[in-house]
């Protein structure tokens, strides 16, 4: 038997090939299905199964193409009701691969449908969970992501309970736990940055699976300090739930090669957002004007989701040479579909030809040490709230980069005002969002807070949340 975690960092997502005697399982696979089917066939077996913990809110699963590519039935638990065919399986159901059994556990409580799914190896006994959305290492699913769901996210909360209480913690403390999601994931709060782990050492350290733990206080402290979840998650709900294109249909109309004419042509005609992937610093030293920068090797699908707020929005692409690929995959994980090209050659050739260039202004920690010591600027900290309260620049206004859309109005168009977040990363998406809307007097600070904090800058120390007014 053998069982191999997938694990995506940029989601903070696991994906899981199990296998036994010939014959494999998939649990909430990527958007992207060749990496499955290729690893069946390096090993030699066929996929008998593709198993869904819940129907996810913050990614596009592969299910819907790998069963077609495969043959494989997609399996979910009690209380999904997908618009495709699917097994819905009940309690306690058991599946065979090869010698191996999974049988499953409906575990309600982050959504519905929620199932863990127990592996029980070639002796039947209880080897790992697969715990979805149920059970993080360090946390537990969010109630409140369940799409147009009767209950409310504390009624949910109490499913969880008793769904953590008398489905996984009567588990043997050597039994693995496999999540769906590790540190970084919006679907908790507190996970850890470990991603595989053991019952016995979740109830001696998830702050949710205390032994004494009554109902009232689990509803109270998982429900207490949740955020807005991004905008795209019910959106990928829908998807995941009622279909999607297939991702090769995606990627021929995501992989439409344009000339810097052409380019330039397709975003006036059709409204496209210029989505611009380069590193930030590249970007800020020139970039095609009114193009958004979210650079492909941060956070991208989370900050696109988070940032975009139509789903179905046509999306023009600027990448590094030979990355296109990459980005329009990345784009479909979380169901932005609807590229429509590429830049051919990049901006180098929007520049050899002679088009419109735009640029940043990106200054030193220690260079805008200096210009703060002098001009006492306005600084403007998109990092999160709970950043911006462990520590910050004295006077520095906290406009976080989740809800920038919905905050332009706080900034200011006749100041000059300085960006920065905490590595670089988020300040320059900021950055560009502002100067497609007209903002221009913006100036980003490399590294972020990190190495301001090495400055002279006057910093404050951390003030409690309860305290603000």
């Amino acid at each position: 038997m053998k069982v191999e975690q997938i694990y995506t960092g940029c989601l903070a997502q696991a994906a899981y090939y199990i296998e036994s005697n010939g014959e494999a399982a998939i649990i909430d696979p990527l958007r992207e299905t060749e990496p499955y089917i290729e690893k069946a066939e390096s090993e030699k077996a066929k996929i008998k199964y593709v198993f869904q913990t819940h129907f996810h809110a913050d990614f596009v699963s592969g299910h819907i193409d790998l069963a077609k590519a495969t043959g494989a039935p997609i399996v979910f638990g009690p209380n999904a009701n997908p618009s495709y065919e699917a097994i819905i399986a009940k309690d306690g159901q058991e599946f065979k691969i090869g010698t191996a059994t999974i049988k499953v556990l409906h575990t309600p409580g982050h959504t519905m449908e929620s199932t863990t799914y127990l592996l029980l190896d070639e002796q039947g006994k209880e080897h790992a969970i697969f715990s979805g959305d149920t059970l993080f290492l360090g946390d537990v699913g969010r109630p409140d992501l369940a799409v147009k769901s009767d209950l409310t996210e504390e009624q949910l909360a109490e499913h969880l309970f008793d769904s953590l209480r008398n489905k996984i913690m009567t588990l043997p403390d050597e039994v693995i736990v496999y999540p769906g999601h590790g540190a970084g994931s919006a679907c908790g709060k507190n996970m850890r940055k470990e991603t595989v782990g053991t019952i016995g050492e979740e109830k001696a350290s998830n702050y949710a699976l205390r032994a004494d733990m009554s109902k009232e206080e689990f509803v109270k402290e998982v429900t207490e300090g949740l955020t807005t979840p991004p905008a795209y998650f019910p959106k990928n709900v829908l998807m995941n739930k009622q279909g999607y294109d297939s991702i090769e249909t995606v990627l021929d109309r995501g992989l439409q090669a344009l000339s810097p004419e052409g380019f330039e042509a397709a975003a006036n005609e059709t409204g496209a957002l210029m989505l611009d992937t380069r590193d930030p610093e590249t970007f800020a030293k020139g970039f095609v004007p009114n193009s958004i920068n979210i650079g492909i090797d941060g956070n991208f699908a989370p900050w696109v989701g988070a940032l975009i707020p139509d789903i179905k929005q046509a999306i023009l692409i600027i990448a590094d040479e030979g990355r296109e690929e990459e980005v329009v995959t990345r784009l479909a994980r979380v169901g932005y579909d609807h590229s429509i090209g590429f830049l051919q050659g990049g901006f180098a050739a929007w520049k050899a030809a002679g088009k419109d260039v735009d640029t940043v202004e990106s200054i030193s920690a220690a260079e805008f040490a200096e210009r703060h010591s002098a001009e006492k600027p306005l600084v403007i900290d998109v990092r999160k709230p709970s950043e911006y309260l462990s520590e910050h620049v004295i006077d520095a206004e906290n406009i976080p980069l989740d809800y920038i859309n919905e905050h332009m109005a706080e900034f200011n168009k006749e100041r000059l005002q300085y960006l920065h977040c905490a590595g670089g990363y988020r300040s320059m998406i900021a950055a560009s969002i502002l100067k497609a809307r007209g903002y221009d007097n913006v100036v980003n600070v490399q590294g972020g807070f990190k190495v301001i904090a090495e400055t002279s800058v006057p910093k404050s120390d951390y003030v409690c949340p309860s305290t603000l007014k």
